[in-house]
């Protein structure tokens, strides 16, 4: 799987030297941490970075975000900023049937009629597109009963062009069961749902062991 999770521990003094103000620029420190191995042809298809974060925010203190990749990143940023903390996820992480998960998603549905993408808004809906999504699309399901929405939010920022960008956000949390291996496997390696490149997608999952005894 060759997959490595890292932390990145960014203190007040670097939050500001490196202007991290929205999503653009969390966006741009996080990818700064790792080679491009990209070409020009490859983005304009939008392959896939290799790269998914999560921010987990911060405090007076600094800030935290969740980084797994395809490939091992520096262990600071321009050499001076942060600190990074990588480990490998072992081959067989994603081997058990069922798993507790929390994950920060871009929920939209196109719109038949003028096929443009419409943010799903509201917790409810919101969790029903989230279990809706998993069985159809990510291989593994969803307990109702064990869900929920902690967070509704709606970010504004510009891309680095200047074009304005506009993203709601949902934070899921809760259990799943898995149902398609491989599909699984992918939703996992190359994360879940749009906006990817902004902080969206990451699977954060920690396995349920069944106790025998119980």
């Amino acid at each position: 799987m060759n997959l490595i999770a890292s932390v990145l521990h960014l203190d007040r003094k670097a939050v500001k030297a490196l202007r991290i103000t929205d999503p653009y620029s969390l966006h741009r420190v996080v990818y700064s941490l790792y080679e491009d191995v990209r070409n020009p042809e490859q983005k304009i298809a939008s392959q896939t970075s290799g790269i998914q974060f999560a921010d987990q925010g911060g405090d007076f203190s600094g800030r935290r975000i969740l980084i797994m990749a395809n490939r091992r990143p520096a262990d600071c940023i321009d050499g001076q900023y942060g600190q990074v903390q990588s480990k490998a996820i072992p081959d067989d992480f994603l081997d058990h049937t069922r798993y507790r998960f929390k994950v920060i998603v871009n929920p939209t549905r196109r719109n038949s009629t003028s096929r443009k993408l419409l943010p799903v808004k509201g917790r409810e809906a919101i969790s029903q597109w989230f279990i809706e999504r998993a069985a159809q699309s990510w291989g593994f399901a969803v307990s109702a009963e064990h869900s929920q929405v902690d967070k509704v939010e709606v970010l504004r920022f510009n891309d680095k062009h200047q074009n304005p960008v506009t993203i709601c956000q949902g934070h899921v949390q809760g259990q799943f069961s898995i149902t398609d291996r491989e599909q699984f496997r992918n939703s996992f390696t190359q994360g879940i749902g749009r906006a990817r490149a902004f902080g969206c997608g990451l699977l954060q999952i920690v396995p349920l062991i069944d106790n025998p005894f119980a």
